[in-house]
């Protein structure tokens, strides 16, 4: 191994990867650890899911089914995203970090967005077919597209094959840049929750309860939204065709048209409804993720005794 020096401040926040070996690394990726904490995660989202996703309906509807309408799209992709991303963070401290090891804020940062980029990398064709799934119900009852001779959507997989066939490849991964951008959330919000539960952990000596990881989760997507709700914000004005009177269309010259005619403000209107829908999903999501995985860590160290 190769002894880095105190001053190479990148050496010591990330070992290099030449300087490992291939072997071991693979076998330390491809770790039933790390598979326990993607099915965890993943299985946890889409609990935290499947609990609020009708809150944005109850205002408007009655029926039980039109409640869940889309459901099954949404938590399986949100299953494949959640398992990506888990495994991946957590391979990603396996590998640099060891296992057992603690590692840094700075350390859970930029793993929490190297897998946030995996992620928006493998999954955006399953985010483009449920945008469309989703627009494509939004406008079901309408004379329009029931006169209309091009045929719906079935579901993702049919989604995933027309799109590529009839737009092309390249058209399921749409708005990958902006993803990109804003792979920084999910990586703030593991920072400080794994920043905020190693401390809460040293202080009480002991095993974290459930109302504790709800109130982590909250906490760190609360911080994670405020700090990036900006770029949803002008990722949402990309996408519906938002110009700068120049003709620009990317994200940091939407903030700054909108600074100019709305103010600071602007950058933060409908904060306070996506902090109700995102912090109570993620304090869930955690919630679920901790208590399944530590169930079956117990179930798989008595197998093993």
């Amino acid at each position: 191994m190769t002894v880095f020096s105190k001053t190479a401040s990148f050496n010591d926040l990330v070992p290099l990867l030449p300087a490992l070996d291939l072997p071991v690394t693979l076998k330390m990726l491809f770790s039933y650890r790390n598979f326990v904490h993607a099915l965890a995660g993943a299985v946890g989202s889409v609990t935290a899911m499947t609990s609020v996703f009708s809150f944005g309906y109850c205002k408007n509807q009655t029926s039980r089914y039109s409640l869940y309408r889309g459901l099954l799209p949404v938590i399986s992709s949100l299953y494949c995203s959640n398992f990506l991303y888990f495994y991946t963070f957590n391979g990603l401290k396996t590998v640099f970090v060891g296992k057992g090891n603690t590692s840094s804020s700075l350390q859970d940062l930029l793993f929490g967005y190297l897998a946030g980029i995996v992620n928006v990398v493998m999954t955006t064709p399953l985010w483009v077919v449920n945008t469309r799934l989703k627009l494509q119900g939004a406008t079901f009852r309408t004379k329009g597209l029931e006169c209309s001779k091009t045929r719906k959507y079935k579901g993702i997989i049919d989604g995933l094959q027309r799109i590529s066939q009839e737009e092309g490849l390249l058209s399921l991964w749409s708005g990958t840049g902006p993803s990109l951008v804003l792979a920084g959330n999910p990586a703030i919000q593991f920072m400080v929750y794994e920043a905020i539960k190693k401390f809460m952990m040293n202080e009480n000596k002991k095993t974290l309860r459930g109302r504790h990881y709800f109130v982590l989760g909250a906490i760190a997507k609360a911080v994670s939204t405020v700090i990036t709700y900006p770029l949803q914000v002008a990722q949402c004005k990309q996408r519906s065709g938002y110009k700068t009177p120049s003709g620009k269309a990317d994200i940091f010259s939407l903030l700054a048209r909108l600074v100019r005619e709305q103010g600071v403000k602007g950058l933060y209107k409908g904060l306070e409804a996506k902090l109700l829908q995102t912090v109570s999903t993620a304090a869930l999501m955690f919630v679920a993720y901790e208590k399944i995985a530590a169930f079956i860590f117990r179930l798989l160290r008595r197998t093993q005794r």
